[in-house]
């Protein structure tokens, strides 16, 4: 049964109104995946959407029916305004709505859960590595990592201890020769960030919403390109590997 959906969130962020701009408009491979936006109101958006609000650095909204790729909605809207706070920071006020067709409550729960994260990492790049060239690399799990342990067992695997709390700085063994210093920056039952001087680590627990477990590597900072070793193509093919054998 189809039913509409509204997720809104607000937060003040340590950047200007014009480093979130540039976040949302250019620089989303850096916190969520990439994507582009037609620099006018009328302008092609993502998922074969249309801009509907482009007033840089205030509003940004992009509308799509029957979003590419999505066959659980049939409309969905992303709605941003930002507005500058003292102290170079800016307050974001954020609108995910549309309408989901079937298995409403899963749905809307993960959306919701997935937004809290995703906007956490928009922070953290937005606060530690702004301006600087993002690479986007994503794996996904096997069918093996759907099963209800499956976020637990990579958490152990990274070499995270059970209490571990965001905040903390830890050495975990990313795929490599050596264990990596990082601060845990996002923990809870669905979901892992890890940053380090370099790069932000994401993992998704989707085996929590009928999925599998999933990897997000953005990595900043000189030489890392598209075409810098290892590049993206060889990030993904070691993040896959890694997670193949977590839950071989």
């Amino acid at each position: 049964m189809s039913k509409e959906f509204e997720i809104v969130r607000e937060f003040e962020v340590q950047a200007t109104p014009e480093q979130v701009w540039e976040a949302l408009t250019e620089g989303t491979a850096g916190w969520l995946w990439p994507m582009e936006y037609e620099h006018r109101e009328g302008g092609a958006a993502p998922f074969g959407g249309t801009v509907t609000a482009w007033d840089p650095p205030h509003r940004l909204t992009g509308r799509v029916e029957s979003p590419e790729g999505a066959d659980n909605q049939t409309f969905n809207q992303l709605d941003h305004v930002i507005e500058p706070r003292e102290g170079g920071r800016a307050w974001v006020r954020y609108v995910h709505s549309g309408i989901f067709v079937d298995d409403w409550d899963n749905q809307y729960d993960g959306a919701d859960k997935h937004t809290d994260f995703y906007l956490h990492t928009l922070r953290q790049y937005l606060e530690h590595f702004t301006g600087l060239t993002p690479v986007y690399a994503a794996v996904e799990g096997p069918a093996s990592s759907g099963a209800p342990d499956a976020f637990t067992v990579l958490g152990r695997a990274l070499g995270l201890p059970d209490d571990a709390a965001a905040g903390t700085a830890v050495r975990v063994g990313l795929p490599g020769p050596d264990a990596v210093d990082a601060v845990l920056d996002y923990r809870n039952q669905y979901f892992i960030g890890l940053r380090t001087a370099d790069s932000l680590y994401r993992f998704f627990g989707r085996n929590a919403f009928g999925g599998t477990v999933g990897v997000v590597v953005h990595r900043f900072g000189t030489g890392h390109d598209a075409d810098a070793e290892p590049g993206v193509k060889g990030t993904e093919a070691a993040w896959q590997n890694w997670i193949d054998g977590v839950f071989a």
